[in-house]
């Protein structure tokens, strides 16, 4: 076999991130900011630190700078993310305390480099890793005692999972030229699904809406389904799994919002205990 044939591909998650700041409109910021205090449960980010951990585009980051964050600083494997973030920092204009540079989540000894933090981000970046523990053990020791912890882990659905895996792997050993093709054969049937749906309920702009309109935390539509068909290397975990990791580590789970058992990504928010705080027992 060919040496090259027996590496595992790697999505271009920057690639599509730089043609993402292009659609970063204000309302695609302000859906980000919004996302940033309800889960956290902050009005602002004054006098808090904040570690963006694949950063990809820095939509949050920026919304961290935007809530008044003392420093931001964002981080990306991909040097095309760290390209559109820096992007999205020019075009803005700011002047605040914000650093962007490459660096690798699994990487301990770069991790232990960035201190710790009052605020560490990690929001769909650590299961593209190949590493997904060892990035989520290196993602917790940079957070400060009291300080907040938000990430988020592709929902494990069993052999749903494994098959998603397979459709990702091989949308990376496409030509280029056969990749968007593919997504869009890939995800016609569901976009077809969602389309009917809407349509019996007399309500088919509902549908389009999806692609002309801010998703959930900001994000594009169209970007959000390449990233989901193309995101490789691609693990998963139980809610469960996630929980007694981080609570093993001094973590209290303060805020979940899972996906019910279907594909997509559980969202926790954790806060790291104070060495004076009594261990959690629930």
């Amino acid at each position: 076999m060919d040496e090259t044939e027996s590496v595992d591909p790697r999505f271009g998650f920057g690639e599509n991130w730089r043609n993402f700041v292009d659609d970063v409109t204000e309302d695609r910021i302000q859906e980000a900011e919004r996302s940033l205090r309800e889960m956290l449960s902050f009005d602002d980010l004054a006098g808090k630190t904040f570690l963006d951990i694949g950063c990809g585009s820095g939509l949050f980051s920026l919304a961290a700078v935007r809530l008044a964050a003392d420093r931001v600083h964002s981080f990306d494997y991909d040097i095309d993310s760290v390209a559109a973030t820096s992007l999205l920092r020019e075009r803005e204009a700011l002047s605040s305390d914000w650093t962007i540079e490459r660096g690798d989540v699994v990487d301990a000894d770069y991790m232990s480099s960035l201190g710790q933090h009052d605020v560490v981000y990690a929001w769909g970046v650590l299961h593209h890793t190949g590493a997904m523990w060892d990035a989520l053990r290196n993602t917790c020791e940079r957070v400060a005692p009291g300080g907040m912890l938000f990430v988020s882990i592709y929902n494990d659905q069993g052999s749903k999972s494994q098959r998603w895996r397979s459709v990702k792997r091989f949308y990376n050993r496409l030509p280029r030229a056969l990749r968007m093709p593919y997504v869009v054969g890939v995800m016609l049937p569901r976009e077809a699904r969602i389309l009917g749906a809407s349509t019996v309920r007399g309500r088919p702009w509902d549908y389009m809406l999806r692609w002309t309109q801010p998703r959930v935390r900001g994000m594009s539509y169209w970007h959000d389904l390449v990233d989901w068909v193309g995101g490789y290397p691609f693990e998963v975990a139980k809610p469960e799994e996630v929980f007694h990791f981080c609570r093993e580590r001094s973590f209290q789970l303060v805020e979940l919002e899972t996906v019910h058992g279907g594909h997509g990504c559980n969202q926790f928010v954790f806060r790291r205990r104070r060495d004076d705080e009594p261990p959690d027992l629930s």
